[in-house]
């Protein structure tokens, strides 16, 4: 019984390596490689970033926006630097209100949470 379990994960590998191949031959629009090029260079990243920085300052406000910056979004959470914990718990009083403006600001973002840790702001 072993022998055939064997079989059929080899027929599943084989027919994996098929499909790869043949996807990796078929012609591919200009459009997704393009799109690839710009993720692999990073040039999506500079734009977001702008994006972000732009939208932060507008829902934290110019006074909380001076002592932080906005990092990374992964899997929906906004990272922002904040430069002293004074600071900090100052605006995590304000994070509801910040979350509700960004996720107005930028809603193809998805930005479902936002986290403050003290960081450089530069």
């Amino acid at each position: 019984m072993q022998h055939a379990s064997d079989a059929a994960a080899d027929f599943t590998a084989r027919r994996d390596r098929e499909q790869r191949r043949y996807y990796a031959r078929r012609p591919r629009k200009i459009a997704d490689v393009v799109a690839q090029l710009i993720t692999v260079r990073g040039y999506g990243r500079i734009r977001a970033d702008q994006d972000f920085t732009a939208a932060w300052q507008a829902a934290a406000g110019p006074a909380l926006a001076r002592f932080t910056c906005p990092g990374r979004l992964r899997r929906g959470v906004l990272e922002v630097a904040v430069a002293n914990s004074t600071i900090l718990q100052e605006i995590t009083f304000h994070r509801r209100d910040i979350l509700a403006a960004l996720q107005a600001e930028l809603p193809e973002a998805r930005i479902r949470d936002v986290r403050f840790r003290l960081g450089s702001v530069s």
